[in-house]
C-alpha cells in the first residue's frame, strides 16, 4: 500500500472516529462533562481531531500528486499532533486532571509544523 493511500485511509478512519467520539460525548458523557465543566474542552478535542483528519486526507491526495518529502513529513506530524492534542484533551476531560492540559500545546506544535511542512511541499511541487 502506498504512503498516500495509507494516510487517506488513516484520515478517513480518524474522521469516522471523530463522529463516534463526538456522539458519545454529546449523549453518553453529557452529564459527566457538564458536571466537570469540560464540555467545551471535549468539543474542542473533537473539532480539532476532525479538522486534522480531513487535513490527513488532503495530505494523502497531495502526496500522491506531488511526492515531495515535506508533504510526507507533514502527514506524520499531523498524525502525531492529532494524537497528542486531541488525546490529551480527551484524557483531561475523562480524568479531570488539569495537568493534562500542559501536554496539549505540544500537540498543537506538531499540528502547526505539519501545516508548515505542507506549505513547503506545495511550494516545491512542480505546478
Amino acid at each position: 500500500m502506498s504512503i498516500s493511500k495509507l494516510f487517506i485511509l488513516i484520515g478517513i478512519s480518524i474522521s469516522a472516529l471523530s463522529v463516534i467520539i463526538g456522539a458519545f460525548g454529546a449523549h453518553g458523557l453529557e452529564d459527566f462533562l457538564a458536571k466537570n465543566q469540560r464540555t467545551e474542552t471535549f468539543e474542542t478535542a473533537v473539532k480539532y481531531q476532525f479538522y486534522h483528519a480531513l487535513g490527513l486526507i488532503l495530505i494523502g491526495v497531495l502526496f500522491h500528486l506531488f511526492p515531495q518529502s515535506p508533504i510526507k513529513i507533514a502527514a506524520y506530524l499531523m498524525l502525531i499532533g492529532v494524537i497528542i492534542f486531541s488525546g490529551s484533551l480527551y484524557i483531561l476531560c475523562l480524568t479531570n486532571v488539569s495537568k493534562w492540559g500542559a501536554v496539549t500545546p505540544f500537540g498543537g506544535v506538531f499540528l502547526i509544523a505539519a501545516w508548515v511542512f505542507l506549505f513547503i511541499g506545495i511550494i516545491k511541487a512542480p505546478f
